[in-house]
């Protein structure tokens, strides 16, 4: 049981703490957790602003000066592509009153202009102007809050914290996994956000077990063995990895899920099996794109990557999917979901968008549904959480990672 020494600094945190060291353990989270504002507000604070976050794919700003502004929670953060290239993420806030400097949700801008006052700060985030200030106004110390920036595989990471979570394993890990896929030279096929009416937890909770894939996902679960326990399905695993090794390539996993408390970003990567026959995430399993990296044929395997508490990767070997997860209040939240393809590819003569996109179309439909109806079951007064099942080993290592977050002041 995760149940450190609290201090008693306040009556919420006293609150909040005992809530934690009342839970049972192999058991799902009780009904505050998903429901109370004070413990939606600690969410951010321990977890959100602690950790780092896939926000896109460098693809999507693809030219100097090109920006796209990413909601999350109550932020709001602007990524840029500087004019040497770098990539920069700042807060949406200027900073002498506060307005928002930004006004689009994408395009391209070498500057950007406050409609208040108009404070001007290039696409760096540096101020270039502050009209009528005083001689003694020092510009330098008043460009944009500048958020922590990595770039790895083409996926642009951002952290809110002062000093960001140590992302050497993280890096390591994504290199091993998604640079055998060609992720640096992917782009976006298409993007979808799906609105979610549930505490952002239910959300992640519903992502990272697959006990509710045989019943809730009948299409995944034609031609994804992980919808059977891993005990069950190791033969064909082993038949992956044979494979995948005769195409010359190792596809890296390893298990680095940790808590914050030593300073680095947790991270797990696994591999698993389609089932026979099955070449990748389609309806039927048959191709879908161009194949990506070192692939020259199919392994018949999927790698999953689930990390910073967020951002999950798959890697099939002709595309790939990024699903992110973000808080939108208490009981509210969003998940996006973003294809990449090749980045030689061209729809409609490579691949079929209606066609790339269907599997997880519907997934996360079914989903969206799944999460809602919990959503609506847990405000319940009389909604006790049960035991976790085997099947769910990843949902519970979530939970106690999580509840391990949120014990600890920042």
């Amino acid at each position: 049981m995760l149940a450190p020494e609290f201090s008693q600094e306040s009556a919420k945190g006293d609150r909040i703490d005992q809530l934690i060291a009342a839970h049972k353990p192999g058991h799902g989270l009780a009904r505050p957790f998903y429901l109370d504002p004070e413990i939606y507000a600690r969410d951010l604070e321990r977890v959100f602003y602690r950790h780092w976050h896939c926000v896109a794919h460098e693809s999507v700003i693809p030219k100097v000066n090109d920006f796209e502004v990413f909601r999350m929670a109550s932020e709001q953060v602007i990524v840029t592509r500087h004019a040497d290239g770098s990539i920069h993420a700042m807060l949406n806030v200027c900073r002498h009153r506060g307005a928002e400097v930004c006004t689009k949700d994408k395009g391209n801008a070498r500057m950007f202009v406050c409609p208040y006052h108009a404070w001007t700060y290039g696409n760096d985030g540096a101020l270039k102007a502050a009209r009528l200030m005083p001689k003694d106004f020092k510009r330098e110390d008043h460009g944009l809050k500048k958020l922590h920036v990595r770039v790895v595989e083409g996926l642009i990471f951002i952290s809110f914290a002062e000093t960001p979570l140590d992302f050497s394993e993280v890096e390591n890990l994504l290199h091993a996994t998604c640079g055998q896929y060609g992720w640096a030279n992917a782009k976006v096929a298409y993007r979808q956000s799906y609105p979610v009416d549930a505490n952002w937890k239910l959300a992640v909770e519903n992502y990272v077990e697959c006990y509710h894939c045989g019943p809730a996902h009948p299409e995944y679960s034609q031609t994804h063995a992980l919808e059977q326990p891993l005990h069950m399905i190791e033969a064909l695993n082993a038949a992956m990895e044979e494979r995948t090794c005769a195409l010359g390539i190792q596809v890296g996993s390893g298990d680095h899920w940790q808590t914050s408390a030593n300073g680095k970003e947790t991270i797990h990567a696994f591999r698993y099996a389609l089932y026979d026959g099955v070449k990748t995430g389609s309806q039927d399993g048959s191709p879908l794109s161009m194949l990506m990296g070192r692939f020259t044929e199919f392994d018949g395997g999927v790698t999953s990557v689930h990390l910073g508490g967020t951002s999950f990767l798959v890697c099939y070997p002709d595309h790939g999917m990024i699903y992110r997860f973000v808080p939108k209040g208490p009981e509210a939240c969003e998940m996006e979901l973003i294809w990449l393809v090749n980045g030689e590819a061209e729809e409609g003569r490579d691949y079929d968008l209606d066609k790339l996109k269907w599997l997880w179309t519907v997934t996360t439909d079914e989903d969206k549904a799944i999460i809602e109806h919990t959503s609506r079951g847990v405000r319940s007064n009389f909604f006790v959480p049960g035991p976790i099942a085997p099947m769910e080993q990843n949902e519970l290592r979530y939970i106690n990672w999580y509840l391990d977050e949120l014990s600890r002041p920042a």
